[in-house]
């Protein structure tokens, strides 16, 4: 089936099966790696992208019916110099990510989370990463990560 996505800001025309999964075609058709394959059933949060800025598990919702939604993959935060978002630079600050897998789905459900509360507190840190999997045990140092952006980008 052909059908449009914007990723990224930029629109896409591709073809792919009604049921392959948004995942597959951000890391197979469209070269953005950021995003990684976990579970497969939406549980453990590597394939977290946003979707209007919403969390999205992309390793098992359709490609094909997110044509008009605009999303962001961990390669979209940056900015259009390459400069690093202030996220992905606290999470390389503070040494957030032990083997790092889990880090582009932290990243984005926290890109989520400073979008609605710039601010948040520790609890609804750790709230808004609750479905998100770390198995390093990383979780401290991702929280102090997630702080330190939502200060520097309160500045």
């Amino acid at each position: 089936m052909s059908f449009t996505l914007t990723v990224n800001g930029k629109s896409h025309a591709l073809d792919a099966d009604d049921d392959t999964p948004l995942l597959y075609v951000l890391r197979d058709e469209l070269r953005l790696n950021g995003a990684r394959y976990g579970c497969g059933v939406g549980q453990c949060g590597a394939c977290t992208v946003l979707c209007d800025g919403i969390p999205l598990r992309s390793c098992f919702v359709p490609a094909v019916s997110l044509s008009g939604r605009e999303l962001t993959t961990l390669e979209g935060l940056r900015a259009p110099d390459g400069t690093l978002h202030p996220l992905q630079r606290a999470f390389l600050d503070e040494q957030a990510g032990q083997c790092a897998y889990c880090i582009p789905g932290m990243i984005m459900a926290a890109a989520a989370l400073l979008r609605q509360k710039a601010r948040p507190s520790e609890a609804e840190i750790r709230t808004a990463l609750d479905s998100n999997l770390c198995r390093c045990g990383s979780h401290n140092r991702i929280v102090r990560a997630i702080q330190r952006a939502a200060a520097e980008m309160a500045r």
